[in-house]
C-alpha cells in the first residue's frame, strides 16, 4: 500500500506542475486512507513491530500530503458532490459558449450586408463569410472576429482535455471550428497545434496503435503547420519559448521581431511515424489492410521532408538531425525504384532543401546513393554519436544493397562499430546485425563465398537468427518469456516489409559452408584429429554427420535436405547432381538476379568439385593431364590450371606442375612408388589408417579387460580373507595355492571352463599369446 500511495502522490505532483487539476478520486484515496490509519491506530498493540513501523510511516505520509492539499480536501469533506461538480465546470460545454460569442454575427443591414435568404438559420452559430455564396449572411471582407473569445474558447478546451467525461470527438470537432474562423497567423498556429494534441490522442489499452482517421488528419494538419511557417517566417515554433499571456495576440514588432509558439514540430514528427510504424507491427502482413496502409508511406515521408526543409530554414540542427534520420530510415533498405517512387511524391516545397534539393520531376533520373550519401554525411557532423552510428550502418547497408561490397567492409571495418555496437542501445544493435546480414548477402552474390561465410557466421553462431534480427521471437528450451517481456519483444520487431527472408539466409549460410567444408574434409582424409582443429562451419558440420547416420535416405524435402544431399554428392565428385539440388532450392528467385546467382552457384561447385577430387586422389595417381580434369569438370584449362597452381603455391597439394606436357605431378604417389613399403615417407591411405585405429581401440579394450579382471580378483581376496576366520594353516595354505593356480590360468574345477576366475584367467592367457595378442602388445 505504501509503495501504490507514492505512485500516486508522484502523479498529483506532476498534474500540479503541469497546471492541470487534481481529479477527485485523488481527494477520496486521501480521505479514505486518513480514516483507516486512524482505525487501524487503536491496534497498534496488537501487531508486530515490522506492521507497527509501516503503520508509522504510512501516517507521516498521509499527513505530509494532507498538509499539502489542505484547503482542497477541507473543501472534498465539506461537501463531496458540489466539489467534485466545481472540478468538472469548465467542459466542452463552456468551450462551445466561449466559441460562439468569437463566432461573427449576422448583420441585418448595411451597405456591406448581403443577406441571401431572411429565413436561414445559424449553423451552430457560425456564419460563412463571404460573398455570392447562397444561405450567406455576413460582411463580406470585413467580418469582425473577437480574438480574446477564441483564445478562451481553445483555454477552455485545453483545460476540459484529459478530465472524466470529457468527449474527445466533442473536443476534436470544437477545435475544427475554432481554425474555421481563425483570422490571423498566431491564431492559426494555436489551433492547429492543440487540434493535433487532441487527434493524437488515443487509449492504447482499446487500440493498438493509431487510428487511421484521426493518424490521417493530424498529418494532413501538420502538414498545414509546416507550411504555415514556411509561408510566414517571422512565425516559430520552439520547445524554448519566452512566457506570454495565451489570451493576447501576438504579431512580430521591434521589441520581438519573430514570434514564438511554444511547441515541438520534430516531436510531432516522430509520434506520427512512430504511431505508422506501430500499425504496421499490428497489422497482419499477408491481409489486404496491410498493403493499404503501406501505401501511406508516401504521405509521412512528404511530411519529413517537408519538415527537414523546414529546420534548414530555421537553423535547428538538433531538429534537423532528427528528421534527417527518419527520412534515412525509410529508403535505406528499399530498392531504387521504391525510393524514386517515394521521391516522386514529394511537394515542389521540397527542391528548396540545401541538403539534397529533390525534383519530383526529375525523380526517375535520380541516385537515390547519392541521396543516401548526402543525407549521412550530413549525419557524420552531427554531436549525436547515436545519431552518427546510425547513418554509419544504414549508408552501410545501403551499399551492400547495391553490391559494393568493397566499399561497405571497408566502411564497416573502419567504423570500428563491432567493438562499441555492445553498449547501444537495442534498436540501433538490431540495425548492426541486419546490416552485417546484408553485407554477407552481398558478399554471396558476388561470388566470395569465404567472406559471406565468414560474415554470417557471427550471426548464426548464436542460433538466435530470428531475434536478433527483430523478426520474431525464438522459442528457448529452458526459459520462458513473461507476458511483459513478450509484448515487448513484439513491439521491438521491425515491419514485415523491412524483413530478410530467414530461409534464403539461411541456405547462403549452409551452401557457402558446403563449398568450403567439403574440400576441407576431403583434405582432412578421415583424419579425426585434423578434422577436429581445422572446423570452419560447427553447424554444417554436425547437420551432415546427422545426414549420414541415417539409414534411409529419401528425395529431398526441404532446404536443409537438398543442401546436404549436394553436400554428399559433391564428396563423391557428382558435381552435376550437386548443381541441381542446389538450383532445385526455390529460395534463389527472392535475389535481385537469380540467373547470375545460379551461374556463380555452378561455377563455384565445380570449382570445389576439383579441388575435392584432387584431395581425395592425390595419393593414387602419380601424374593427372590438366586437360582430363578440365573435361571431367567441364571447366576452361585455364581456370584448371589456375586452381592447380593455387592448391601447389598453398601447399595444400604436394604436387609439381608440368605446363609443356599438360600435366600435374603428384609427389606423394611418386615417393611412395619410389622409397618402396619400408620408406618412412610413405602416406598411410584410408585403409591403413582405419586398421591403425582398430588396433589401437583394440588395444585399449585389452588393457580395460585386464584392469577390470585384477579388480574383481583383489574384491574376491578380501572376501576370502573375511571369510576364513580360524581355520588351519593347511588349509589356508591350500586355499592361497588353489587362488594361485587359478590366477595363472588353472582353473579350480577343471575341465574347459575351468573354476572361478579360471575362465577369466586362461582367456587372458591365450588371448596374450595368440596372433591378435601379439599384434596389439605394447
Amino acid at each position: 500500500m505504501s509503495t501504490e500511495f507514492d505512485k500516486l502522490v508522484r502523479l498529483a505532483a506532476r498534474l500540479v506542475q503541469t497546471n492541470d487539476t487534481i481529479p477527485v478520486g485523488f481527494f477520496k484515496v486521501l480521505s479514505s486512507l486518513d480514516e483507516m490509519v486512524a482505525s487501524a491506530q487503536q491496534n497498534r498493540k496488537k501487531m508486530n513491530a515490522t506492521n507497527a513501523k509501516a503503520l508509522n510511516s504510512m501516517k507521516q505520509k498521509v499527513k505530509k500530503t494532507q498538509r499539502e492539499h489542505e484547503a482542497a480536501l477541507a473543501r472534498y469533506k465539506a461537501d463531496p458532490e458540489e466539489f467534485e461538480r466545481s472540478l468538472n465546470a469548465p467542459s466542452v460545454a463552456a468551450a462551445q459558449a466561449a466559441l460562439a460569442a468569437a463566432a461573427p454575427k449576422k448583420k441585418k443591414g448595411g451597405p456591406m450586408a448581403v443577406a441571401a435568404d431572411a429565413d436561414a438559420e445559424d449553423d451552430d452559430g457560425f456564419e460563412t463569410v463571404g460573398a455570392g455564396k447562397k444561405g450567406a449572411a455576413g460582411a463580406a471582407g470585413q467580418a469582425p472576429t473577437s480574438s480574446e473569445g477564441i483564445y478562451k474558447a481553445l483555454t477552455a478546451v485545453l483545460e476540459a482535455r484529459g478530465r472524466k467525461n470529457t468527449d474527445r470527438n466533442e473536443q476534436i470537432k470544437t477545435l475544427e471550428q475554432l481554425l474555421a474562423v481563425a483570422t490571423t497567423t498566431y491564431q492559426k498556429i494555436r489551433v492547429i497545434l492543440a487540434l493535433i494534441a487532441a487527434l493524437l490522442d488515443y487509449n492504447p489499452a482499446v487500440n493498438p496503435y493509431m487510428p487511421l482517421e484521426s493518424w490521417s488528419a493530424a498529418r494532413e494538419q501538420l502538414d498545414t503547420l509546416i507550411g504555415l511557417l514556411l509561408a510566414e517566417p517571422k512565425f516559430a515554433v520552439r520547445e524554448e519559448a519566452p512566457d506570454y499571456d495565451d489570451q493576447v495576440e501576438r504579431t512580430p514588432s521591434a521589441e520581438e521581431p519573430i514570434v514564438v509558439v511554444r511547441g515541438s514540430i520534430a516531436a510531432l514528427v516522430d509520434r506520427l511515424d512512430d504511431e505508422f510504424t506501430r500499425s504496421l507491427k499490428s497489422l497482419d502482413p499477408h491481409a489486404d489492410e496491410y498493403i493499404a496502409r503501406l501505401k501511406d508511406e508516401k504521405v509521412i515521408y512528404a511530411t519529413v521532408v517537408l519538415a527537414q526543409v523546414l529546420f534548414e530554414r530555421t537553423q535547428e540542427r538538433e531538429h534537423l538531425d532528427r528528421v534527417v534520420m527518419r527520412r534515412i530510415e525509410h529508403i535505406y533498405c528499399k530498392p531504387d525504384a521504391v525510393v524514386r517512387a517515394l521521391e516522386a511524391s514529394l511537394p515542389e516545397t521540397a527542391s528548396q532543401s540545401q541538403i539534397w534539393a529533390s525534383e519530383p520531376a526529375k525523380a526517375a533520373e535520380s541516385s537515390p546513393v547519392e541521396l543516401i550519401r548526402a543525407l549521412c554525411i550530413r549525419l557524420y557532423k552531427t554531436d549525436n554519436s547515436l545519431l552518427r552510428t546510425r547513418a554509419m550502418l544504414s549508408h552501410i547497408y545501403h551499399y551492400a544493397l547495391h553490391d559494393d561490397y568493397f566499399t561497405a567492409r571497408d566502411m564497416l571495418l573502419m567504423s570500428h562499430l563491432q567493438d562499441t555496437v555492445g553498449n547501444a542501445d537495442v534498436d540501433t544493435q538490431i540495425l548492426y546485425n541486419r546490416t552485417v546480414v546484408q553485407v554477407g548477402l552481398c558478399a554471396f552474390r558476388l561470388g566470395l563465398i569465404r567472406e559471406a561465410q565468414s560474415t554470417l557466421q557471427e550471426i548464426f553462431a548464436t542460433q538466435r537468427v530470428k531475434e536478433l534480427l527483430a523478426q520474431g521471437v525464438q522459442a528457448q528450451r529452458y526459459t520462458t518469456l513473461t507476458p511483459e517481456q513478450e509484448r515487448a519483444e513484439r513491439l521491438r520487431q521491425l515491419p514485415f516489409h523491412m524483413h530478410i527472408n530467414l530461409e534464403l539466409l539461411e541456405v547462403v549460410y549452409l551452401v557457402s559452408s558446403m563449398l568450403l567444408e567439403v574440400p576441407l574434409m576431403a583434405q582432412a582424409a578421415g583424419d579425426a584429429e585434423q578434422l577436429r582443429k581445422r572446423v570452419i562451419s560447427r553447424t554444417f558440420r554436425r547437420m551432415l554427420d546427422y545426414a549420414n547416420r541415417q539409414v534411409f535416405v529419401g528425395p529431398p524435402e526441404n532446404k536443409r535436405d537438398h543442401v546436404m544431399q549436394a553436400a554428399k554428392a559433391l564428396q563423391t565428385g557428382d558435381w552435376q547432381k550437386c548443381v541441381e539440388l542446389v538450383h532445385a532450392i526455390k529460395v534463389w528467385g527472392l535475389m535481385p538476379d537469380e540467373k547470375a546467382v545460379k551461374d556463380m552457384l555452378a561455377r563455384k561447385i565445380q570449382e570445389e568439385g576439383l579441388r575435392t577430387y584432387l584431395f581425395t586422389y592425390a595419393n593414387i595417381y602419380s601424374t593427372l593431364s590438366l586437360s582430363y580434369l578440365s573435361s571431367l569438370y567441364s571447366l576452361p584449362l585455364s581456370t584448371t590450371t589456375s586452381i592447380v597452381s593455387k592448391m601447389i603455391w598453398d601447399e595444400t597439394l604436394p604436387a609439381s606442375l608440368d605446363q609443356v606436357a599438360g600435366v600435374v605431378v603428384l609427389h606423394a604417389a611418386a615417393n611412395a612408388g619410389a622409397s618402396g613399403s619400408g620408406s618412412s615417407s610413405r602416406e598411410v591411405s584410408h585403409l591403413q589408417r582405419l586398421a591403425l585405429q582398430l588396433v589401437d581401440r583394440a588395444a585399449q579394450l585389452t588393457d580395460n579387460s585386464e584392469r577390470y579382471l585384477e579388480a574383481k580378483l583383489s574384491q574376491g581376496e578380501q572376501r576370502a580373507e573375511g571369510v576364513r576366520g580360524d581355520r588351519g594353516g593347511d588349509s589356508t595354505g591350500a586355499r592361497d595355492g588353489q587362488q594361485r593356480e587359478r590366477r595363472h590360468g588353472g582353473g579350480g574345477r577343471g575341465g574347459g571352463r575351468g573354476g572361478r576366475g579360471g575362465s577369466r584367467g586362461g582367456a587372458v592367457g591365450r588371448f596374450n599369446s595368440g596372433a591378435l595378442g601379439r599384434t596389439v602388445q605394447v
